[in-house]
């Protein structure tokens, strides 16, 4: 049974309380019940109704104090005051103090009233509706269930995010390409304070060089050519939730002292415009750079780097999380057969041997894919070992087969490694067990040669 929509009617003169009950209830789906003063609405406001009319001269109480008083114990409960005086004043001083609407006894406020109701229930059901969507984007990105991993590695990722959800400290995330970056900032914002706030995603390397700044922080019309309209930026946007800016080592120094600022300031200023406008907004940033390597080579500012570190949360590639392959792999085979209509399968005991010797270059996002076309090739109700496809990518032994110089199949390894893990050039370094400056040295002498 559909809930009905509840007003109390608060009136002293008892013919028009009967009036108003009578009109109110002319549709069904209203229920209205009459208080004849201000005592006996206040006894009753623990049932909190939908909608209150209050006759504004009523003989035991003012009414002023009266929807002070209401809005004391609910302020979401919206108050009409009903008068028999047209007075502007009296009536700017109720809105400002919390009435929803302020109607004058005449002919019309039958018909007023009815549309009141109507706009409520109309707000209310979009805001239930808004509700009902906040909530399921939280448990989308609730992290305690939408992302999956009993790895150690994952663990503390885990536990690195419960910390970041009971601050505001800015988080910075490293890892490689395709390890779910943005989720963990998802994860992040919506289990925090700020999860009723936007959560808006900037990705630096998306954007052209030259429109950064005003992706950022807007634009005034006329700011230069093609600006024909003002635009709010991303931080504006964002304002008291989050801003996730992915791939800040892609920002160019000129526009990472004016990110500085903001960060100091807490403003921004569009560009064109001089008037600041401030912003409350978290940040959360994420690179598959080496920040700090980009700090020593003077491609990022070292004081903008300490102040973006906050709490580091580095994400492990997928090649370092054991069994959390297969954990994910049937998680994906679950979410395709559901978005397709289609029986779940089941992993042969070859099909996850052939998973757990996969190096996945492109991590998750390459699990996923690989897993969604085993799906679609496979024909019975099991997954074999021939229905895993990799991607046909060159293999070092292939490198091996030409005669070449000792520096030249140096100079490969290294370039076989750097295009695996996505120019990660710490990972490159941990794998072939030697030094981030031997790696750029080596691939500086082969340029000059190239070169020369």
């Amino acid at each position: 049974m559909t809930k009905k929509f509840n007003v109390f009617v608060v009136e002293d003169d008892e013919w028009y309380l009967k009036m108003l009950l009578y009109h109110v209830e002319l549709n069904p789906d209203n229920r209205a019940e009459g208080f004849l003063s201000g005592k006996a609405l206040l006894e009753n406001l623990y049932r909190r109704p939908d909608l209150i009319t209050l006759d504004y001269g009523l003989g035991d109480m003012n009414g002023e104090d009266l929807l002070e008083k209401i809005k004391q114990y609910d302020p979401e409960i919206p108050v009409v005051i009903i008068s028999g005086q047209e007075d502007v004043n009296t009536a700017v001083n109720l809105l400002k103090k919390g009435a929803y609407d302020y109607v004058v006894k005449d002919r019309d406020t039958k018909d007023r009233l009815w549309n009141i109701i109507k706009h409520l229930k109309e707000n209310a059901g979009l805001k239930k509706e808004l509700n009902s969507l906040k909530k399921e984007v939280r448990q989308k990105y609730d992290f305690s269930r939408a992302m999956i991993g009993d790895s150690p590695p994952m663990q503390k990722v885990f536990d690195l995010m419960e910390r970041a959800v009971r601050t505001q400290i800015t988080v910075s995330i490293t890892g490689e390409t395709g390890t779910g970056k943005e989720m963990v900032a998802k994860g992040i914002h919506y289990g925090s304070k700020r999860k009723n706030g936007p959560f808006v995603t900037v990705n630096m390397a998306a954007i052209p060089t030259e429109l950064v700044e005003s992706e950022l922080f807007g634009h005034e019309k006329g700011a230069f050519t093609g600006a024909t309209a003002k635009r709010t930026g991303k931080f504006e946007e964002a304002d008291g939730g989050t801003i996730f800016l992915d791939e800040i080592g892609d920002l160019n120094l000129s526009l990472q002292s004016k990110l500085l600022r903001v960060l100091q300031e807490k403003e921004i200023t569009r560009v064109g415009g001089n008037v600041t406008v401030p912003v409350d907004v978290r940040i959360i940033v994420a690179t598959h750079k080496d920040l700090f390597d980009e700090v020593q080579q003077k491609n990022f500012r070292e004081d903008l780097y300490y102040r973006l570190l906050g709490l580091p949360i580095e994400l492990p590639p997928l090649r370092n999380r054991g069994n959390d392959i297969i954990k994910l792999s049937n998680h994906f085979i679950r979410a395709f057969a559901r978005e397709n209509d289609l029986p779940e399968l089941k992993l042969s005991s070859g099909a996850v041997k052939k998973l757990l010797s996969y190096p996945y270059p492109g991590n998750v996002r390459e699990l996923k894919a690989i897993i969604e076309l085993a799906m679609v090739m496979t024909d019975g109700d099991v997954i074999e070992a021939g229905n895993i496809v990799f991607a046909n990518r060159k293999t070092l032994p292939s490198m091996l087969q030409q005669e070449k110089s000792l520096r030249r199949y140096n100079y490969d390894i290294i370039r076989f490694y750097l295009d695996k893990y996505q120019n990660n050039i710490q990972e490159v370094a941990r794998v072939l067990d030697v030094g981030k400056s031997t790696i750029y040295r080596m691939l500086k002498e082969m340029k000059e040669d190239e070169n020369g």
